[in-house]
């Protein structure tokens, strides 16, 4: 199986009844006291991809394997294409890169 790499994105109530009518509610992990997150997945050339894109975001090497410190619209463009796509794989960021161009 390739390996991927997650884009944790914050889900409050809004969100989370989003997440629900795209039938994705039960892809939200509880964090930090009750508090939920969705993981977007990258591949490894998505990764590269948008830390060359983004030079602010990091990638966690040392625990959770993830891509940090993306800008909000970033991440609200990136939640609102999982949305659309009912779908928290590879291919959200396929199509957010589509939107960049």
């Amino acid at each position: 199986m390739l390996e991927t790499y997650p884009i944790n994105i914050w889900i409050n109530e809004e969100r989370f009844e989003k997440l629900k009518a795209a039938n994705l509610a039960d892809m939200a992990v509880d964090r930090l006291g009750g508090m939920k997150v969705i993981q977007v997945q990258c591949t490894e050339e998505q990764k590269d991809k948008i830390l060359k894109h983004f030079p602010m975001a990091k990638f966690d090497t040392a625990t959770t394997k993830s891509i940090e410190l993306l800008p909000r619209e970033v991440k609200d463009k990136i939640f609102d294409i999982a949305i659309k796509l009912k779908s928290i794989g590879p291919d959200v960021i396929d199509e957010f890169f589509k939107s960049l161009d």
